[in-house]
């Protein structure tokens, strides 16, 4: 199919707030404030997502719950990525018999990118009578609009037809916290790696026009956040759809140019499109935190060339040379995906060899989970789930290793940091954040929580820091 982008006017997104109000006549007809959940799954580009719905459900007069038995409307937003994370999603939705038993006027709806696959979505249609709405990520813009057509009808609504996605500015949010945000840049991905469902998901990849973002950014500086992430699946491929001079580099400087004490952080970035404009960019824009999240997924070039990551394991040594080079305190993290479909126990050491010459700072280490439709489920494999189990605990291994001995090596020191919220122990009862994006757990005042702060380490082991907090100076 031929796919365009598609960006949604100003009018239609007032049409979704008038909508909005409706719904909220509707909802508080008897005087009693309705009750939303929203339960999210996966990446953070769900995260962001979630705030959109959560910002149309307080426009229509809701107030919020984590308690599925008090809710009016639940909204279950999912993940495509692994099988484990369909399966959880299901788990919970057939729960959820309890509770519409409970109160039987409850809406279920279930949205994002499972049941954009059309095996899922009709699993739902089939299986699970309980849930009235359906929809994929490209539908959240008119969230309102097939949530007023459940309530009219009283009947269920699908909304999973394909589409390369859209672009959609003015939609209201509601975040999580005062301390991080989320700002999305693009959406969608071009890069077809033949183990991921994402492109067929989430559609093609579009980016916002930099001055929508650069005013988002402006807004969450001006509001007190001071830790803002910039989302997108390949942040690096930010600009090439708009026709304009305009790269990821470039948005990053003009975000650092912005007044305030904040920092600038980003996920994910592709090797492929890692460069020497984006490393010096981080390097000489003083909010950029000195973390960059570069997926490898193998160090094997064969396995490489069979995900179709358009990189080998030489240019991706090169790259992570070049970015040390430039800032030597860079914090460095990955993901790395093992029993590819006919991965051999000589490609595997590959991995581990690469492992070991980078050290990472932390790796997210995942099984290959088989995807209905991409490339990778045709392909033979004839490796157990034992051996690849196995495989699975000797990286895992690996990781919990360097990751204790780099922040050892942190023991001693005095690291600014950001705290970000309680952890409700006594001993260690704040939690921050390194420029570097390591986990510290602070002993402290809470009236720190959104400050910077020195913080010297005392300890430390394979997953955090552990330190004493004072106020920066």
């Amino acid at each position: 199919m031929k796919y365009e982008r598609t960006s949604i006017t100003p009018q239609e997104i007032d049409r979704q707030l008038e909508l909005c109000h409706r719904i909220a006549d509707r909802l508080g007809a008897d005087g009693r404030r309705p009750l939303a959940m929203v339960d999210t799954y996966g990446c953070q580009q769900n995260e962001a997502d979630s705030e959109k719905l959560r910002g149309y459900l307080a426009e229509m007069g809701c107030g919020f719950t984590q308690d599925e038995f008090e809710a009016d409307i639940i909204v279950v937003n999912t993940c495509a990525v692994r099988e484990h994370a369909e399966m959880r999603v299901l788990g919970n939705v057939g729960a959820l018999n309890h509770t519409k038993k409970a109160k039987p006027d409850q809406i279920i709806a279930v949205c994002g990118c499972m049941v954009q696959q059309e095996h899922m979505a009709e699993k739902i249609r089939k299986s699970y009578p309980i849930v009235d709405l359906v929809f994929g990520p490209h539908e959240i813009w008119r969230f309102p609009e097939l949530l007023e057509r459940v309530l009219e009808r009283h009947r269920r609504v699908f909304a999973t037809e394909k589409n390369s996605g859209v672009v959609a500015e003015g939609i209201p949010r509601q975040r999580d916290g005062k301390v991080k945000a989320w700002l999305s840049v693009m959406y969608g991905c071009n890069n077809f790696c033949t183990y991921c469902v994402v492109p067929y998901v989430r559609g093609r990849e579009r980016s916002r026009l930099p001055e929508e973002v650069i005013a988002e950014a402006e807004e969450l500086v001006a509001a007190g956040y001071r830790d803002i992430t910039l989302l997108g699946q390949n942040v690096n491929s930010y600009g090439k759809d708009l026709g304009i001079d305009v790269d990821f580099a470039d948005l990053i400087r003009r975000i650092n140019d912005i007044p305030g004490d904040f920092l600038i952080r980003f996920m994910t970035s592709h090797p492929k499109d890692a460069t020497e404009k984006l490393f010096r960019t981080m390097a000489e824009c003083e909010k950029c935190a000195r973390h960059i999240h570069l997926p490898v997924q193998s160090g094997s070039n064969r396995v490489l060339r069979a995900m179709n990551r358009s990189y080998t394991r030489e240019k991706y040594l090169e790259e992570i040379a070049l970015a040390r080079s430039l800032m030597p305190d860079l914090v460095l993290t990955t993901d790395i995906i093992v029993g590819f479909p006919g991965e051999t126990e000589e490609e595997f050491a590959e991995t581990l060899s690469l492992c070991e010459e980078v050290r990472f700072d932390a790796m997210f280490t995942f099984i290959y989970s088989k995807r209905v439709g991409t490339p990778a489920a045709s392909m033979p494999d004839p490796y157990t789930r034992e051996e690849k189990q196995r495989r699975f605990d000797a990286l895992t291994e690996l990781s919990n290793r360097i990751s204790a001995e780099k922040h050892g090596a942190y023991v001693g020191t005095r690291q600014r940091v950001l705290v970000d919220g309680e952890t409700g122990r006594e001993e260690y009862n704040l939690s921050a954040r390194t420029n570097g994006g390591r986990l510290v757990h602070l002993k402290g005042d809470p009236g720190l929580v959104g400050q910077f702060v020195t913080a010297e380490i005392t300890s430390g082991n394979t997953w955090a820091l552990y330190g004493k907090a004072e106020e920066d100076g």
